[in-house]
């Protein structure tokens, strides 16, 4: 995991800055360093750990084999779901010396493209798609289907590669078969989990600890992988419920969102699937879910690993931001020493510790009014009560 700190100390987050004080957790391998470079420009941190990585399709004897059998008998539909796929798939069967009979086969098929990558890709080989849904949504392709009638049809599908149960496009498949359908499976490109885990780790870490505002995803594969990362760890159950409940999940498209919503993690995504898009979804969504509060007549907004005080990024230490998380929990509501030396790292048993504590998050803070001591019962957030005074009252 990459930490881009491109704001230290305090900075004015007067717009042209929107993200300041907010970390994003980028998924992606491929695009990443563009992606991040969308988001830092906009005064963001950005955290990144890629959780696939694609493996070469030339020495793929799987999609070999099955390109074969597809020039052998060429399929009466196939569903090219991704640019990229349908790309490198052509490439390879060029490398293989296969490629004209490929294009030939595939050419006496009804060609369908999920989206304008993939109907590119289909143009740029010298082919012609029939038809694509203006969604870009693989439900729309399998409505369209259904519709028309699959059973005894023979329908060649391309996969996105390794089959995980958060995988949404075995499900395509299946349901193709359930109709009657011949399905072929084509694994365009096959990944596996990138071989980074440390970094993975990390990022499962930080979303669980909620040191991210959000958690970005461009491909549905790199939701699979990391999901099957953190049932790896025993740590699913607690990943699923931060995702649920305290960090913004953001996807490129519906399908990317698949395996997540299959696990009722909440996720919003563009309207148009691309980087850009993404970035301003983003940029628009972050500020608006923000832990907003008025301390003690200074506005103050709680992120991932920053605070945001009266428009002022505040540099505080990993452990003051703990301490600062730990009494906003309950705005306004007293928190125990005890408790407040539990959320504390490490396994101090001196309260002292608590009292050094909150001493130097009042001085990070800038006031030190903002945290009022409760005598003999422990300290709470001065948070300002917000009422409109009605007349005759």
């Amino acid at each position: 995991m990459t930490i881009n700190k491109t704001h230290a100390g305090s900075t004015d987050v007067a717009d042209p800055l929107p993200l300041v004080g907010f970390t994003v957790g980028i998924t992606a391998a491929r695009r990443a360093d563009e992606f991040a470079a969308l988001l830092t420009r906009r005064g963001a941190e950005v955290m990144m750990a890629p959780t696939i990585r694609i493996l070469p399709l030339v020495d793929d004897t799987e999609l070999e084999r099955v390109t074969d059998a597809i020039i052998a008998d060429p399929p009466d539909i196939m569903v090219a779901t991704t640019g990229i796929g349908f790309r490198g798939w052509v490439e390879a069967a060029d490398g293989w010396g296969n490629v004209e009979p490929l294009l030939g086969a595939l050419g006496k098929s009804r060609l369908i493209a999920r989206g304008p990558k993939a109907k590119g890709a289909i143009r740029a080989a010298g082919l012609r798609e029939e038809w694509s849904p203006e969604s870009e949504s693989s439900s729309e392709v399998l409505d369209l289907l259904l519709e028309e009638g699959v059973d005894g049809v023979r329908i060649a599908v391309q996969l996105h590669g390794a089959t995980t149960e958060w995988e949404p496009l075995p499900d395509f498949c299946a349901v193709l078969r359930a109709a009657g359908a011949r399905v072929v499976p084509v694994p365009v490109y096959r990944w596996n989990m990138h071989p980074d885990v440390d970094r993975i780790d990390r990022m499962i870490t930080g979303v669980i600890r909620g040191d991210l505002d959000a958690i970005t995803f461009t491909s549905a594969p790199a939701a699979a992988s990391i999901l099957t990362r953190a049932k790896d760890l025993g740590k699913l159950t607690q990943f699923v419920h931060a995702m649920r409940t305290a960090v913004a999940v953001v996807c490129v498209g519906s399908v990317t969102a698949a395996p997540l919503e299959a696990l009722q993690i909440p996720t919003i995504y563009p309207k148009r699937f691309r980087l850009g898009a993404l970035a301003r979804l983003i940029t628009d969504e972050l500020p608006r879910r923000g832990h907003n509060l008025r301390v003690h007549g200074h506005d103050t907004a709680i992120h991932g690993q920053a605070v945001v005080v009266d428009g002022e990024l505040r540099d505080l230490s990993a452990t003051s931001l703990i301490m600062l998380k730990a009494l906003a929990k309950s705005p306004g509501a007293v928190v125990s020493r005890r408790d407040l030396l539990a959320a504390l790292p490490g396994d101090s048993s001196d309260t002292h510790a608590v009292e050094v504590a909150v001493a130097r998050l009042r001085a990070a803070l800038g006031d030190p009014k903002m945290i009022q001591t409760v005598v003999k019962r422990g300290y709470r957030l001065a948070v300002d009560l917000e009422y409109e005074e009605e007349d005759g009252e």
